[in-house]
């Protein structure tokens, strides 16, 4: 019951509120010229410095969902939870030279989206549209997921009641706040709270590192508690230490969740709000210092074997695991300390569930509005429907998170990483060439989707008793091997997608079928602050270029 938890509730609220008035603040934080103009409102006005960035990134990366998912995977699986931690430490590598070069050409054109620079690169709007829609897909789900977060401590403190109205409701006013404050500051809000939010975070899991410990007999204990807890369960293939069926799916995994992860809008969001290449290069090196810190978070899922904590349960009778990290804190944390670690995660869940909006806006306001809609848009009008749209992606979430089952949700994040992994060549290999033909991206496209949606309805999930779209890992034995492991499916998505376009452009080209040109150049993809060139290159709101129909769309 509440009664039971008013300090916790009483401290959460405290810190709540004083983050939401940080957001409201932020409106007039680094005096913007004008929010009234895409720039400002959903970039920041592309002038944030090296800590900044490093806040705002690492807080959109390292969500709410991440500090109590991962652990309740560990929780419930054993190893394969893991497979979070080395995907981070693979990331910042493969993204270093990757991002600098689309920060360079977005700031030469004012590109504000991943679709704009595709529609540029390739000049194809259909191909831009598809990737447009394709990250608001992808992002609608993980924004429904940061609600999870929130979720998982408020049953915990009780604050729940009947009905799916009433169980939802303090979600509902948590997300009205942030709407307000994410409508009225833009991306200026969630940069601001990120230091909050982050400073938070890392206190409540410093602590938790050593007391924890203490307070259950050492990391031998826990990690004997959770090898004692997979030799019993009979339902449970992997311990401490992934079996050989798994190494596959965990190896693809993790590396197919590297290559979605800055694929992501909000990932790019937060990249192009830098001011300039160095603070980049600077955040791919000091980022991975967030990765330490996600391996102790995993550690928790294996403490809260070792503390004996039963998850709380469902509407629909299943075990919510989300719950174990709150309810680990809840019985070893005192009640204040406890307090501050909700409030921990609380408070991530606003960081990147508003970066998230913002970028799902930005991409319906330049490449479908824009597009098709109204292609003579002032700088202020895109803007006013950005701000409207963000307001619209948050409902959606919240009427996802109140109607649908959580579990679900939790699926859907996967799927996530599939559809999201398709936009990889057209966005991540077209930064470096021009060889693909665009009608070869859009066949490559429709030829991953399609394969990775198949892939995921044959799935099913026998604990929550759905016969389809149970989870990302695919059985080889439905290929044909004979064999009972089991691979990532946007691995084997984003693969088929990459051939596909390979051998359409060979045959488009051997046909002479048209491609279009480019409207980029070689050195605007080193660009950099202070280039005299991007002043006036494309300035936002000014006419989009025609361009001639895709000839095989």
């Amino acid at each position: 019951m509440w009664r039971d938890h008013q300090l916790e509730i009483a401290i959460f609220v405290i810190l709540f509120l004083g983050v939401s008035a940080i957001g409201f603040v932020a409106a007039r934080w680094r005096r913007p010229t004008d929010l009234n103009h895409l720039d400002e409102w959903g970039l920041g006005g592309r002038s944030f410095g090296g800590w900044i960035t490093w806040f705002l990134v690492g807080g959109d990366l390292y969500t709410a969902y991440t500090f109590v998912a991962v652990p309740a995977l560990l929780f419930a699986a054993g190893a394969a939870g893991f497979f979070a931690v080395p995907y981070t430490v693979i990331i910042y590598p493969l993204v270093f030279l990757v991002l600098v070069r689309l920060w360079s050409v977005s700031h030469r054109h004012g590109f504000v989206t991943p679709a704009d620079f595709v529609r540029a690169r390739f000049q194809s709007p259909t191909l831009a549209l598809l990737i447009a829609i394709t990250g608001i897909v992808a992002t609608m789900p993980y924004i429904a997921l940061q609600l999870v977060g929130i979720e998982s401590v408020l049953k915990t403190m009780g604050v729940t009641g009947s009905g799916a109205i009433a169980r939802h409701l303090p979600i509902i006013i948590a997300f009205a706040i942030l709407a307000a404050y994410t409508y009225s500051s833009g991306l200026r809000a969630p940069a601001l709270i990120a230091f909050v939010k982050d400073t938070l975070i890392y206190i409540v899991i410093l602590v938790a590192v050593f007391y924890l410990p203490y307070k259950l007999g050492g990391w031998g204990a826990i990690f004997d508690a959770a090898d004692a807890k997979f030799d019993k369960s009979a339902a449970t293939t992997d311990g401490i230490l992934l079996n050989a069926n798994n190494q596959l799916q965990y190896i693809t995994l993790a590396l197919g969740s590297a290559l979605a992860l800055f694929l992501y809008p909000h990932s790019i969001t937060g990249v192009l709000a830098s001011k300039n290449r160095d603070v980049i290069k600077r955040n791919m090196s000091a980022l991975p210092a967030y990765s330490l810190l996600l391996g102790l978070i995993a550690l928790l899922g294996y403490a809260a074997i070792a503390a004996n904590i039963t998850p709380l349960t469902n509407p629909n009778g299943t075990n919510d695991n989300n719950t174990v990290v709150p309810l680990l804190f809840d019985k070893l944390f005192p009640d204040w300390f406890a307090g501050v670690a909700y409030a921990a995660i609380g408070i991530g869940a606003l960081v990147p569930a508003a970066i998230m909006s913002i970028a799902a806006a930005n991409l319906f306001t330049r490449n479908v509005y824009r597009e098709y809609l109204r292609r003579d848009a002032t700088p202020s009008q895109e803007a006013t429907v950005s701000k409207v749209t963000s307001l619209l992606v948050k409902v959606g979430a919240l009427v996802f998170i109140v109607f649908v089952d959580p579990q679900f949700s939790i699926d859907l994040q996967l799927i996530g990483g599939v559809i999201i992994l398709q936009t990889l060549p057209a966005v991540a290999l077209g930064l470096f060439t021009r060889w693909f033909h665009r009608g070869a991206l859009i066949g490559g496209w429709i030829a991953g989707m399609g394969l990775g949606m198949w892939m995921l309805y044959q799935i099913p999930n026998a604990a929550t008793k759905r016969a389809h779209f149970g989870s990302a890992a695919f059985p080889l034995k439905e290929f044909g091997f004979d064999s009972t492991k089991t691979i990532y499916v946007g691995f084997v998505a984003v693969a088929v997608n990459l051939a596909v376009a390979a051998l359409l452009t060979v045959i488009l080209r051997a046909t002479s079928v048209a491609d279009g040109g480019d409207d980029t150049s070689p050195s605007d993809y080193f660009a950099d602050e202070g280039d005299p060139r991007a002043e006036n290159a494309h300035p936002a709101g000014t006419p989009v270029k025609e361009i001639a129909p895709d000839p095989i769309t």
